[in-house]
């Protein structure tokens, strides 16, 4: 039995998806535990794209279970379309391989006026959000007035908080955005529906991890974002509202720390953002339009146009002490293909001081400079190389550098984006 959490290692759509698709065959359970729909995965499989905003991805596997942790903020009208979805392309969602958090938070339509309407009173100033809600709802987690999924099959209870809550909400959407007000039948009446339908697949998600443990099953957690977006441990206040770090998956699931057993780090062979924020490696020249283009890096979740750098070991540092990592996973290496020399930023320099970790202080992060190390690249395609012995010297010379500047094993590299275009070191479910 071995539990593994998968961890995004830069800011997010560093390929978690298609990692949590291939460990999915070891798994008996996939368990995604923070985030929203403002997180997308995209896989190809067998020529079919799949995207994913609430779902784990392991709903592609026969006989798996998928768990929506209570540490996820739940659109019930997304996920039901995401339902119908992979229904439509063949795949069967139902109680037998989806289970629901009872104590998972909903994402009202007030959460997401709120959202659109702070960012456009924020003017230059906003931070980048997806506008889908994810903030005003963990808000109202804290806060201690949201919808749980419990309440939204239970009718009193959900038109109880509807109308307590719209009172504020529409005080503040009226008086201080200048925004139209939400009526409380409508809403509720919508809700309700979408409460009934979801009824089925809502369950005890920490009990049925525990009693998943006690037979010896193994299990995979996978969160959303990246590392360096987490609201504790990120670039603040560019960071999404919860905790992506390995640590959110005890709380975000249900499950105690001495029961995960392996975390591995994905990051992409060189660094993309979406949003505002400090980017130390950005490239805004031929290299990062290389990437751009390459890497096809427009966000699963919105479309936006990705921020695209060079490695950053900085970063990936960071990242391996916040999440305890035991390994590594390089996703989109075949994108570097064409582009030399290749260079990995081992160092930051604030005002002549060498820097090895990212400021906990925006202005100084913003004045930080990039130390390069550059390294030779290659011209050879990388798609149909399935060993590593098959990769260019200069990839595994990249690779390795990796290794050692982090210290942690690589045990996984991507090198397409189909689920076959994978070369597979070692399998954090056995070793």
């Amino acid at each position: 039995m071995a539990n593994v959490v998968v961890v995004g290692t830069q800011w997010g759509d560093e390929g978690k998806g298609k990692i949590v698709d291939l460990l999915t065959e070891h798994a008996d359970i996939v368990v995604r535990y923070q985030g929203g729909n403002n997180a997308g995965h995209t896989l190809v499989v067998q020529g079919q794209k799949f995207i994913f905003h609430l779902i784990p991805s392991g709903i592609l596997h026969v006989g798996k279970k998928c768990l929506i942790g209570n540490g996820v903020v739940v659109d019930p009208e997304v996920l039901l379309m995401e339902i119908d979805r992979l229904k439509t392309q063949g795949l069967e969602v139902g109680p037998h391989n989806l289970v629901l958090s009872e104590k998972a938070h909903i994402i009202m339509p007030y959460h997401q006026r709120l959202d659109h309407a702070r960012e456009r009173a924020k003017g230059a100033g906003k931070i980048g959000t997806t506008g889908r809600g994810i903030g005003p709802c963990y808000e109202d987690k804290i806060s201690r007035c949201g919808v749980r999924v419990v309440d939204l099959i239970d009718p009193e209870t959900l038109k109880a908080k509807v109308e307590h809550n719209l009172k504020e909400k529409n005080f503040l959407l009226e008086r201080f955005l200048e925004d139209a007000p939400l009526d409380a039948a409508e809403v509720y009446d919508r809700y309700r529906q979408m409460g009934e339908h979801l009824r089925p697949l809502v369950g005890n998600v920490s009990l049925l991890l525990a009693e998943a443990i006690r037979k010896g099953q193994n299990i995979l957690f996978e969160g959303a974002q990246g590392t360096h977006l987490d609201i504790d441990h990120g670039t603040y206040p560019f960071v999404t509202s919860s905790n992506p770090v390995a640590g959110g998956a005890c709380t975000g699931a249900g499950i105690g720390p001495g029961k995960l057993n392996r975390v591995l780090g994905i990051s992409k062979a060189y660094t993309t953002r979406v949003g505002g924020g400090p980017f130390i490696t950005e490239a805004l020249d031929a290299d990062g339009e290389h990437m751009q283009v390459q890497g096809a890096e427009f966000g699963s979740t919105t479309g936006r146009k990705r921020r695209t750098g060079w490695l950053d070991a900085v970063v990936l540092n960071d990242s391996v002490r916040l999440n305890g990592l035991t390994g590594f996973a390089i996703t989109k290496l075949d994108v570097l293909t064409g582009l030399d020399p290749l260079k990995i930023c081992v160092a930051y320099d604030l005002n002549g001081d060498r820097l090895q970790n990212v400021p906990a202080s925006l202005s100084a992060l913003e004045q930080c400079q990039p130390v390069y190390e550059e390294l030779p690249g290659w011209q050879e395609d990388l798609t149909g190389k399935r060993r590593f012995e098959e990769l260019p010297e200069e990839a595994r010379r990249y690779l390795r550098r990796v290794e050692e500047l982090t210290g942690i094993p690589i045990q996984i590299v991507s090198v397409g984006p189909d689920r076959e275009e994978t070369i597979l070191l070692a399998n954090p479910f056995t070793g």
